[in-house]
């Protein structure tokens, strides 16, 4: 199934500024932004995700749409490139209001338009973001979930087993660009197991999913990333192992070859 989406009551554009971006391996860098109106945004944990705004090259502030509504989006795109910024969607990775601020941690990748922004980007450059809430339904404690994340996904399983109950049980299986970018540190329940797939070492999530010995029993599943890793992990588990569609969440990030909107 695709995830129904939770949204607090209430969502407001929200201007931010960069506070410091810190590389953490070849493929990831964590940007941090902050600002007193991030007091506005309501965390619920797990996959949330918010809507990234940042200035195109050359433009000389941050325009943010005035809609604070779905329409905002829309609003952007009809403004001519001169003033319009560019739009992507990330996961929120942590968030301190006690100093207001946000981390998102971002896989760069060649000279796309994210990745340039971000390697350039300075302390009190503007961005800004508008939440976007979160999928993410986390299983009766104690029970056996099943997490399968490339990169761009990384930061929600990261957060998410992060955040989930110490009673969880399972496995994740992540696939990284560089066997650089596997996080020996990240916390998990004790209960649940992670492996990791560096594409640079010939191994990928799903192949490595296909040969895998699961629990007999029943089990839910998560997996995002893109779009054919999310849909090649259901059609997997629900043609080869007989996992009713209803337990398996999916979520295409994005799709190669396509680019996002704004």
């Amino acid at each position: 199934m695709i995830p129904k989406v939770r949204l607090p009551a209430e969502r407001r554009m929200t201007t931010l500024e960069v506070r410091a971006v810190t590389p953490l391996s070849d493929s990831f860098v964590r940007l941090t932004l902050g600002g007193p109106e991030l007091k506005s945004l309501v965390v619920t944990g797990g996959d949330q995700a918010v809507r990234l705004f940042f200035p195109r090259p050359g433009q000389p502030g941050l325009r943010m749409p005035t809609r604070d509504s779905e329409a905002g989006l829309a609003q952007t795109i009809l403004w001519p490139k001169s003033t319009r910024p560019y739009v992507r969607n990330m996961t929120v990775r942590a968030v301190r209001p006690e100093v207001d601020e946000l981390d998102i941690e971002i896989a760069v990748h060649g000279d796309t338009p994210m990745s340039t922004w971000v390697r350039s980007a300075r302390p009190g450059d503007p961005a800004g973001i508008w939440d976007m809430g979160a999928t993410y339904d986390p299983p009766p404690a104690g029970s056996w979930q099943l997490l399968v994340a490339d990169e761009t996904a990384l930061p929600a399983v990261a957060a998410i087993l992060e955040g989930a109950s110490p009673g969880l049980r399972g496995e994740a299986f992540v696939e990284v660009p560089y066997a650089s970018d596997v996080r020996p540190d990240l916390v998990a329940p004790p209960g649940v197991t992670v492996r990791w797939f560096p594409r640079d070492g010939g191994a990928g999530a799903l192949d490595a999913l296909r040969a895998a010995t699961l629990p007999g029993g029943p089990f839910t599943a998560w997996t995002a990333g893109e779009s054919k890793l999310a849909t090649g992990v259901r059609r997997h588990l629900v043609n080869d192992r007989g996992v009713a569609k209803r337990d398996i969440a999916f979520i295409g990030y994005w799709r190669v070859g396509r680019s996002s909107p704004g």
